[in-house]
């Protein structure tokens, strides 16, 4: 039986939509002293797909996408049983959790977002690897959808200076 809802599909080409994973993706870091930083990361394109397809962007925002089992050897918290299933349940903003890919020959176990470390790169760019690394993964609705409102929460966060009290 297969999955009413895959999270995942196979896309050829350079068209880019929002959700579409490219790896090696070649970034840009400033350091504190006024250097940069050249490296690539896996990403998954948080650019609105209406954009894309309309040529209305020249720069691409995309995330980096870790391994789970990865950002858990540079991260305590997410080795702990709590840690992970805080993740799961969506209550860490600077991270999503996506499942399991089981596409073969693109297999990969949880990956998670990282909204914290978002960066630019161009359209050119992201066209080119997407058409290079074709077939190449794509969230799928409702998924991409979510992925999209996890980023819209962390990048819209308001402090306040004065919350509710708690209810005692």
């Amino acid at each position: 039986m297969s999955d009413p809802y895959p999270w995942y599909g196979l896309v050829s080409g350079d068209q880019l939509e929002q959700g579409d994973f490219l790896t090696a993706c070649p970034l840009i870091r400033p350091t504190p002293t006024n250097e940069f930083l050249r490296h690539s990361a896996n990403v998954v394109i948080l650019s609105q797909s209406c954009d894309l397809a309309h040529e209305k962007l020249e720069i691409v925002q995309v995330c980096p996408v870790w391994p789970l089992d990865q950002l858990a050897e540079q991260t305590q918290y997410f080795r702990s049983k709590r840690g992970r299933e805080e993740l799961r349940r969506g209550n860490l903003p600077g991270y999503q959790l996506l499942n399991r890919c089981e596409l073969p020959r693109h297999e990969s176990d949880y990956l998670v977002c990282d909204f914290r470390s978002l960066f630019g790169t161009h359209v050119a760019v992201a066209k080119t690897l997407a058409a290079t690394q074709s077939p190449r993964i794509r969230l799928l609705p409702p998924y991409r959808e979510h992925v999209a409102q996890a980023f819209a929460r962390f990048f819209m966060r308001v402090g306040l200076p004065v919350g509710v009290p708690p209810f005692e």
